[in-house]
């Protein structure tokens, strides 16, 4: 099983991961990245490889 791992001292908020994999990321008011699902459900992999390779600040991994 895969699991998101997230560096939040690296994270900016910049809301990437949210755009491109909406189900398991999301930006706060505050700006603080929330991960609604450690383990991403399998068609939510795709996404959340895009966001790991997207993320600006890269603070974000995919464990597998």
């Amino acid at each position: 099983m895969s699991r998101v791992q997230v560096d939040r001292e690296r994270c900016v908020g910049s809301g990437v991961c949210e755009s491109l994999a909406p189900d398991v990321f999301e930006i706060d008011d505050e700006g603080v990245l929330q991960v609604h699902r450690e383990e991403p459900a399998a068609d939510d992999l795709d996404g959340v490889r895009d966001a790991v390779q997207s993320c600006p600040a890269r603070a974000l991994a995919l464990a597998e």
